[in-house]
């Protein structure tokens, strides 16, 4: 399996406000994530966690640093990119703590959506997006209504739609927060098995310790900085 890099990050800062304002979010992050990845990252709430995804999803804008998207440079003190939602729908997923499903269309269509703007047939996008739900065992609610499905199924629809453009990178954003400890091992399985078979890297915010286990690496934010952790998987802490 490929190991190239998917993500790169030098230097970067993120702070808003200005002068007797200014509020530093993060200071000189720099860290790699490869393909095949999956990577948690901690910290306590408002350390700056899912702003430091948005950075990396061409969401929000740093204040200053460098960041690769495989072996493309999207930000150099500014957008080098030329189209930032292009890349969006190219190379990223996005899951979330909600699954954010259009609940007037049934899951086949939650899921063709996203090819289908970016152009794709539909007769294709149908045909990837019924592959993506027999990979994620959820094929049989196909024509179901997000309303009709379970907490967890609603999660791997997420997951699927995520994955219908075909993404390098899947960024996460406590996709398990909402769920119990059975089906927040269930999802974070199915993410280790995606990162490993589909060759994606794939970061996600967390604060449940019960699925650290499952991580390849712990990255966390420490004085507004990036410290990658490791785990004693005998005494299931962080060290």
């Amino acid at each position: 399996m490929s190991r190239e890099i998917a993500i790169k990050v030098q230097n970067l800062v993120k702070n808003f406000g200005k002068d007797e304002n200014l509020v530093k979010v993060i200071e000189n992050a720099s860290f790699e994530i490869k393909k095949g990845e999956l990577v948690a990252l901690i910290a306590p709430s408002g350390a700056g966690k899912t702003t430091l995804l948005m950075m990396i999803g061409c969401v929000q804008e740093p204040t200053s640093g460098e960041i690769w998207l495989g072996e493309e440079k999207v930000y150099d003190n500014k957008w080098t990119a030329k189209d930032t939602r292009k890349i969006r729908r190219e190379k990223i997923g996005f899951i979330f703590q909600a699954h954010y499903l259009i609940p007037f269309l049934n899951v086949l269509e939650n899921v063709t959506l996203l090819p289908q703007t970016n152009g794709v047939s539909e007769k294709a996008a149908k045909q990837k997006a019924m592959e993506l739900l027999e990979y994620l065992e959820i094929a049989d609610k196909a024509y179901s209504m997000s309303s009709q499905l379970s907490g967890g199924q609603n999660q791997r629809v997420a997951i699927a739609r995520a994955l219908a453009n075909n993404p390098e990178i899947i960024l996460a954003d406590e996709p398990t927060a909402a769920l119990d400890a059975q089906r927040s091992i269930s999802v974070i399985k199915m993410l280790k098995k995606i990162a490993i078979e589909q060759n994606v890297a794939i970061i996600t915010v967390t604060h449940d310790e019960r699925i650290l286990p499952f991580f390849d690496r712990i990255m966390k934010i420490e004085n507004r900085g990036i410290v990658f952790h490791k785990l004693d998987e005998e005494q299931n802490e962080i060290i």
